[in-house]
């Protein structure tokens, strides 16, 4: 048996004591009447916070549906714009980053610009400390294209530095993974800046 419904037996049974009570001395109406009252009115404050409770359960309940549904139309967004048979990814690493402060990326891809990524100083710290960072993914057909990566940040000597580097590479059927790797090259004291595939 739930909750409000014991409320309400315990309710109708103080109502009838007291109606019970009221009919056999007249004198004492008034004063049980009263209580009626008092006991219905704390009834109803019972009644309503049962019910504010039922509620913020429901609305709680609601909230973790959207929340599920925003996930699941993330997923099949991805899937319908990206499907993995033409998908390229685009990631940037960092190893030490002692000659580099990287600032910002910028791809273009068959001479078109697909984007122009600027850091945060803690995405930047996040990639140092051993992080990779999705920066783009792409819908390529199958054949050869060529990419080219602009580097721009800080380097030696606390200087502005801009630097690119290019690969041409064979998308085939399925799914494409392309690493930006920023390492420092510690014999000329200067970053280095490789395009890589995985495997």
């Amino acid at each position: 048996m739930n909750p409000r419904n014991i409320l309400v037996l315990i309710a109708a049974a103080l109502f009838t004591a007291a109606l019970a009570a009221s009919a056999q001395e007249p004198s004492s109406l008034g004063a049980d009447t009263a209580m009626a009252d008092s006991v219905a009115a704390e009834v109803d404050d019972a009644l309503a916070r049962e019910e504010f409770r039922s509620l913020d359960e429901d609305v709680q309940s609601l909230k973790k549906e959207v929340l599920d549904l925003n996930r699941d139309l993330f997923l099949l967004e991805e899937e319908l714009l990206f499907p993995a048979n033409s998908q390229v990814a685009f990631f940037v690493s960092m190893d030490v980053g002692e000659y580099f402060g990287l600032d910002s990326v910028n791809l273009k891809i068959d001479g078109k610009e697909v984007t122009n990524y600027l850091y945060t100083q803690r995405e930047a710290d996040a990639l140092v400390r051993g992080g990779v960072h999705r920066v783009h993914i792409e819908n390529l057909k199958v054949g050869e294209h060529e990419l080219v990566a602009v580097f721009t940040g800080k380097g030696p000597q606390v200087r502005d530095y801009r630097r690119g580097a290019t690969i041409s590479f064979d998308k085939g059927i399925g799914a494409k993974y392309v690493e930006l790797a920023i390492s420092d090259r510690v014999s000329k004291q200067q970053p280095e800046f490789v395009i890589r595939e995985w495997e």
